[in-house]
């Protein structure tokens, strides 16, 4: 096991500019994956993402490229290399357990857990960590190109979800591919020509990352586990609930759930404020069986975040109720 850490190759080609980013995950952001984390832009003990939002904490040095699920870290996603370069480091072998499931001894100095360092020439490094135990797919002294495969998505090392963390140093010094200037635009994105990213990438403040319904209020660890939703549920269920999954919650924000019958007809809606920021979390609202049973059919959820009035994201899931 190679020990992940601040490397460089003499013989590594001289780039005159940042090498250009593409996305190192295989996935759709605002779909099947979202950024959880910025870069910490503030220098004091508070964390700050370059638009002086929360997407972030004290001392971050990377992005983090999320998942919805652990269902879909399961399934595989795809690390991919951000942009050529040769491998110069990389860990495996750390188990998926996260800060919590992992004994300390063994997460020590191994926050990044499994990873892979790709040196891109004239000081520029990437670094990608958390993969899945036994998925890294290159060696030391690889050459690898935009969008080669490093292995996959995992949870490993120090971290409370399946993501992949990139960092990108230059002479070890830590870079924001969205600010490269250092200059911050507190509540906007000063936009992309500061980016690194070949293709542009926006800044989302806060987003839904699944929304469902169930017979109850579901457990969290099953939301996060992607075990919640359902596509049909049986007609003699106690109560019908639906819930939304969220990131970047501010304090005052208002995630409505709405819940539809078959016959297009609103059957329950309810809204309620964030009492302060929470980087992830869940909401529910339902009700019990009205007079006469489940209406056979598709019900539907709607689900919204606002933030002062303006809707921020929306997300509609169907489940089948009977026959």
């Amino acid at each position: 096991m190679r020990i992940l850490g601040p490397m460089l190759l003499a013989a590594s080609p001289a780039l005159a500019e940042p090498p250009a980013l593409g996305l190192p995950i295989d996935c759709t952001l605002g779909e099947t994956c979202f950024i959880q984390n910025y870069v910490d832009a503030d220098p004091g003990p508070e964390g700050a993402d370059f638009t002086c939002g929360p997407l972030t904490y004290d001392g971050h040095k990377g992005t983090d490229f999320a998942l919805p699920s652990f269902a879909a870290m399961e399934a595989g996603v795809t690390v991919l290399g951000a942009a050529p370069g040769m491998v110069v480091a990389i860990r495996d072998g750390m188990p998926d357990t996260g800060r919590d499931g992992t004994p300390p001894d063994v997460l020590a100095g191994k926050d990044c857990g499994n990873g892979v360092v790709v040196d891109h020439g004239d000081g520029w490094q990437t670094q990608y960590c958390h993969m899945k135990q036994g998925s890294i797919a290159v060696a030391r002294g690889d050459r690898v190109e935009a969008g080669t495969p490093l292995g996959e998505v995992g949870y490993s090392g120090n971290t409370q979800f399946p993501h992949v963390h990139l960092s990108l140093r230059q002479d070890d010094r830590v870079v924001d591919p969205f600010n490269t200037d250092g200059a911050v635009t507190c509540g906007v994105d000063d936009g992309p020509q500061d980016d690194l990213w070949s293709t542009p990438i926006g800044y989302v403040s806060a987003g839904l990352i699944a929304v469902g319904m169930d017979s109850g209020v579901p457990a969290y660890d099953a939301i996060k586990a992607g075990d919640a939703a359902h596509g049909t549920l049986p007609a003699d269920i106690p109560a019908l609930v639906g819930w939304a999954y969220a990131f970047g919650g501010q304090a005052g924000d208002i995630v409505d759930i709405a819940l539809t019958d078959p016959s297009g007809a609103l059957f329950y809606r309810h809204e309620a404020a964030l009492d302060k920021g929470q980087a992830q979390f869940f909401r529910a609202a339902g009700k019990r069986t009205p007079p006469g049973g489940w209406a056979d059919g598709d019900w539907i959820v709607d689900a919204r975040i606002l933030r002062g009035g303006a809707v921020l994201d929306a997300m509609r899931a169907t489940v089948r109720i009977g026959g």
